[in-house]
């Protein structure tokens, strides 16, 4: 096995209904099903204990086979699937949510995201109170949104009268998402980073290269150590097991002030995936 033998090695972070999410996680994103198996497998054993996957990814099978062929307790492991696009509504949620639990084979899943608001459906206030459903019913323990912007979140929060746990959102230098930050922050939300490295591309920036040739470290290992220091979740993904262990060695070290103000400077707004507001 490559690189780590630490059992565990993330930090926990408090979610607003007292339970904890891994601040380090794996994203599954273009992870093929019949790879996913090896890959959770492996990252469990390098100590992952963070999991995250979707409908979409179309590998939650893999990843359910992955996390009981590491042999570590379903207790010591949190797992995040999500809602697409095409099941939004609450009964098609509801409906979407058993096949996930099916095709991972488990009896519960740690965190249940709405994948995309998809306004112009403008079904997410539905598919939102299946989610909390869920949660009541024990299937899910932790319900969330990925991809709101703000005036999505302060609807669902003024029609149920509940927040979300966590707004998974693109987030890397070039879009540090400083508002919805914010607003996540005032709301009791945690920030989730999906394309934390901005798919690779944020790595090839010069500042991140000076950064990481002075500290000794990998360009991906500084910019997963900035979204830490920044107190959100980050969910780097990778088909390479090396590249995975790679991505977890960024908790003996610390980023200065000066790294951090270089960083920020960096700030474009460019985004690598979709607009929420026109997608879906």
């Amino acid at each position: 096995m490559v690189g780590m033998t630490s059992p565990t090695f993330s930090p926990s972070l408090r979610l607003s209904d007292g339970h904890s999410i891994p601040q380090l996680g794996l994203g599954v994103y273009k992870v093929a099903d019949a790879h996913a198996t090896e890959l959770v497998a492996g990252a469990i054993e390098l100590g992952y204990r963070h999991l995250d996957t979707a409908t979409l990814y179309d590998n939650e099978r893999g990843v359910g086979e992955g996390m009981r062929a590491s042999g570590v307790d379903r207790s010591e492991l949190f797992l995040t699937t999500k809602l697409w696009n095409d099941d939004h509504g609450y009964d098609r949620a509801l409906r979407a949510f058993d096949r996930s639990l099916e095709l991972l084979g488990l009896d519960y899943v740690d965190l249940y995201l709405i994948h995309w608001p998809c306004p112009a459906q403008d079904r997410y206030v539905e598919s939102w109170r299946a989610l909390l459903r869920l949660r009541d019913e024990g299937r899910v323990r932790s319900v969330g949104v990925s991809n709101f912007a703000i005036p999505h979140l302060e609807r669902i929060i003024a029609e149920t009268g509940e927040a979300p746990v966590i707004n998974q959102v693109e987030l890397h230098p070039w879009l540090p998402q400083s508002a919805v930050r914010a607003f996540d922050r005032s709301q009791g939300i945690l920030t989730e980073s999906w394309s934390p490295l901005a798919r690779g591309r944020v790595l090839d920036d010069p500042v991140i290269g000076a950064i990481a040739e002075r500290l000794g470290r990998s360009p991906a290992q500084v910019v997963v150590r900035w979204h830490l220091q920044a107190g959100v979740v980050v969910i780097p993904k990778s088909n390479s097991l090396a590249r995975v262990a790679e991505n977890a060695r960024v908790f003996d070290f610390e980023l200065s002030d000066d790294d951090l103000s270089r960083i920020a400077a960096l700030e474009s707004g460019e985004r690598t995936g979709k607009d929420p507001e026109h997608f879906g």
